[in-house]
């Protein structure tokens, strides 16, 4: 929970930083939206659900998320990659720690590529990822800034490291919920990346 809030505070202050503080009119699109969670959290802080849709692989996943958000809100069930979006559609694609399940670097780059296709000018990539790679879990690695970069070379990156790492955070919020925060203060414990990735104006 307390790594939750932390990314929710975290996105709230993304946004203003960069203008968005009109979400009601933004139009964005999840990629790997899972369960849907994610998208509630986007639509308390004020995201339209007709200006949001989700895309996802699994079909159970997508069941699930129909289940929880409302009619309104599309969703798009299979590859991302074969989504018929138009281009210049979105203000924002959000990706949440899918890109560390993807272990083909070719994937990973049609897949950037398909999303850069669908911002508009001036609109962003809004990403969150682990950088390191998990030695307990040899189905996910992690994704470095270095590699975003590579990934969305014509963005304008604005990253910050967030996340106290999960092992660490369970252990002490154990001791104490208020410990989550004490080591959370030290950056070299955070082990997961948000960044808004900006497609310049021409």
């Amino acid at each position: 929970m307390a790594t939750l809030h932390e990314r929710q505070r975290a996105l709230r202050a993304l946004l203003l930083r960069h203008g968005r503080v009109d979400t009601a009119s933004l139009r964005l699109i999840e990629v790997g939206c899972g369960a849907g969670g994610n998208l509630l959290e986007l639509l308390r802080l004020g995201f339209r659900p007709e200006h949001l849709q989700g895309a996802e692989l699994l079909p159970q996943r997508t069941a699930q998320a129909r289940e929880r958000l409302p009619s309104g809100l599309v969703l798009h069930g299979g590859d991302a990659c074969a989504l018929a979006l138009p281009d210049s559609s979105q203000d924002i694609v959000f990706v949440s720690t899918v890109f560390s399940s993807l272990l083909d670097d070719a994937f990973q780059q049609r897949l950037a590529e398909t999303m850069w296709r669908w911002l508009k000018p001036g609109g962003a990539v809004l990403w969150y990822d682990f950088t390191v790679d998990n030695p307990a879990n040899r189905d996910v690695r992690g994704v470095p800034l270095a590699r975003v970069r590579e990934l969305f070379p014509a963005g304008r990156i604005d990253a910050r490291r967030v996340t106290l790492a999960p092992p660490i955070a369970r252990r002490v919020v154990r001791l104490h919920p208020a410990a989550y925060s004490l080591f959370n203060t030290i950056p070299l414990l955070r082990t997961h990346v948000l960044a808004w990735i900006e497609k310049p104006s021409p």
